[in-house]
């Protein structure tokens, strides 16, 4: 009797313990290059073979055993005992080899999944021809696509879960959050609108610029020609002072400037993202569907999307957005 319920209550802990790993907590401990983390992830990866193989064995310790267990119990007590034997054996089967071992095979699930992986994959090897029998008769039964490990709301969910436990820090919990509305945002959504935007015009030298360049808070600045639909590059402002330093105020801004990139309003925040990534440039041109220039994204704005508004010493205005919107009416009633 003590055979059969070691034997199948190592089975239910195994499968307990196997299947309440998560298969990103396997492979992590994978790269981490626990012992037996190699296996555990093999396991996890495919466990149609490795649960048939402890279910097939936990069967025939409680089948087989119980069989074995009854007969000699009806040699040695004979059939008028065999009524009580079979309740108290039923009872011990529930209690030792199924649920003690599956609630200490989910409670301490990684310590007993790394050590009984490897285990489990050399009787799945085995068992290949047993279990390859299995699988051809419930394929049609269970065939369907695998859905995947994870989805954005369970990560979230965890973000916040790990926030609330002390696992991570809230300022964590928000980044992580925060990073998934990134491709909800458009450029339109998060660039410093039209009527906000600091330009200077092209055909000016830098020494009738000086007022307007003095007093912009942005490190970067459109060059324009006739108006601000005609956007011709972009100016550093420190490349431009540095020249004023040197005496060369006589200098036309458009000589200083660099191209322009321009981007559709409608681009994503992710798109954005890889876009200053790739292009090694901090500003980009929005444009409108019909080709005017909507305002300017910065890779600043983007990031701001991610950790929220960044204000140095030097921002006079937070919120350029919402500087824009309360100035618009008032600039509208003033046409």
């Amino acid at each position: 009797m003590l055979l059969v319920l070691v034997s199948s209550g190592l089975c239910s802990g195994a499968e307990a313990a196997l299947f309440s790993i998560p298969l990103v907590r396997a492979r992590q401990l994978d790269e981490e290059g626990q012992p037996g983390s190699h296996a555990l992830r093999t396991v996890r990866e495919n466990m149609g073979r490795p649960i048939a193989t402890i279910v097939v064995l936990n069967n025939v310790a409680n089948i087989v055993g119980s069989i074995a267990v009854g007969a000699m119990a009806a040699h040695v007590l004979g059939d008028r005992w065999m009524g009580l034997f079979s309740g108290a054996l039923t009872f011990m089967v529930i209690l030792f080899a199924e649920i003690i071992p599956k609630t200490l095979g989910e409670r301490h699930n990684e310590r007993l999944a790394l050590l009984l992986a490897t285990p489990v994959l050399l009787l799945t090897r085995l068992l290949t021809p047993l279990v390859w029998a299995i699988e051809r008769i419930t394929a049609q039964i269970v065939r369907g696509d695998i859905g995947p490990t994870t989805n954005e709301g369970e990560i979230k969910l965890l973000a916040r879960i790990g926030a609330q436990e002390g696992v991570l820090e809230k300022t964590e919990s928000e980044i992580v959050e925060r990073a998934f509305r990134l491709n909800d945002q458009l450029a339109s959504d998060i660039m410093t609108p039209r009527v906000a935007l600091t330009y200077l015009k092209g055909n000016q030298t830098l020494e009738a610029s000086r007022e307007r360049l003095l007093s912009s808070q942005h490190s970067r600045m459109v060059v324009i020609g006739d108006d601000l639909d005609d956007v011709q590059g972009v100016a550093l402002k420190d490349e431009l002072l540095g020249a004023l330093v040197e005496g060369r105020g006589a200098v036309l801004v458009s000589k200083l400037m660099r191209r322009a990139r321009y981007l559709p309003a409608l681009t994503r925040g992710d798109a954005l993202l890889r876009h200053f990534l790739s292009s090694r440039d901090h500003l980009a041109v929005v444009v409108d569907e019909f080709g005017g220039v909507a305002g300017v994204v910065t890779l600043e704005d983007v990031l701001e999307t991610i950790t929220g508004e960044i204000v140095d010493e030097t921002d006079r205005v937070v919120d350029l957005q919402a500087a824009a919107r309360s100035t618009a009416p008032r600039l509208n009633a003033d046409d």
